[in-house]
């Protein structure tokens, strides 16, 4: 076997976990038929899951436990854009009273690593942990506008550009004049790309060489973002946020 070959059992784990998050929680027989494998294989992983504390079980139902929300919440709070972030995205939420969220790049794509819902903002299906494909969202958007042409073209070659929405961008061509816009402008924007009826503005966060960190924005519903609010207020109050931390990461 090549010292680079995935191990099968660890594979069949990481299987189980995401089928049982997929179907949100789920008996042994439903994992085996969803994954097609042999139930007593099906068993054994979750019994050791369960062992281990990854997993409870509920009369023969087994659910994702809150062991992963404390490995999760380590990740999170051990990156330094979080901490610097967080306060500036709870005050952005504030001023706005809509959804602000900041995201990062893992494996081509995007993760939202923070939402913060302010008083007006209406339930997204977006939360923390929550993996997109990059040109799906403005945040997404931003971040491929700050990374190397090369790296761009391997993310798209492994993800595609799926159509989430009649509105998401899935030609190359206008995605490359659409990541030019931003260069120039500083922000992008997502019209109903990703969630029909939703729009949102992110401006990225960059490192002392020009180096994307991650994204912020600003989410709402079309009728609330219109106009002056949508094309200059809002844009400002996003590149002022994304300014104060990269300062504050500067600085730290």
């Amino acid at each position: 076997m090549s010292k680079n070959a995935p191990v099968d059992a660890t594979q069949t784990t990481i299987r189980v976990i995401e089928a049982l998050k997929e179907l949100s929680g789920a008996g042994v027989s439903e994992i085996a038929s969803e994954l097609d494998l042999p139930t007593s294989t099906v068993h054994d992983h979750l019994r050791t899951l369960h062992e281990n504390e990854f997993v409870v079980k509920r009369d023969g139902h087994y659910e994702v436990g809150g062991r992963f929300l404390e490995i999760g919440g380590y990740a999170r709070s051990n990156r330094d854009v979080y901490q610097i972030a967080e306060p500036e995205i709870q005050k952005l939420a504030s001023k706005t009273g809509e959804h602000a969220n900041l995201m990062v790049e893992e494996f081509g794509q995007g993760i939202f690593l923070l939402k913060v819902k302010g008083e007006d903002a209406f339930e997204l299906d977006t939360h923390v942990g929550k993996r997109v494909n990059l040109q799906t969202t403005a945040m997404g958007k931003t971040i491929l506008s700050h990374l190397p042409e090369e790296r761009v073209d391997e993310i798209i070659e492994e993800h595609g550009l799926p159509e989430i929405t009649p509105h998401t961008v899935t030609d190359r061509e206008e995605l490359d004049a659409e990541l030019e816009q931003v260069r120039e402008q500083g922000y992008a924007v997502d019209d109903e790309e990703r969630i029909p009826g939703v729009r949102c503005v992110a401006a990225p966060i960059l490192g002392d060489e020009g180096e994307v960190i991650a994204s912020v924005s600003v989410t709402g519903p079309k009728s609330g973002m219109q106009g002056e609010r949508f094309e200059q207020e809002i844009p400002d109050l996003v590149l002022r946020t994304a300014n104060v931390i990269e300062v504050n990461l500067k600085y730290q």
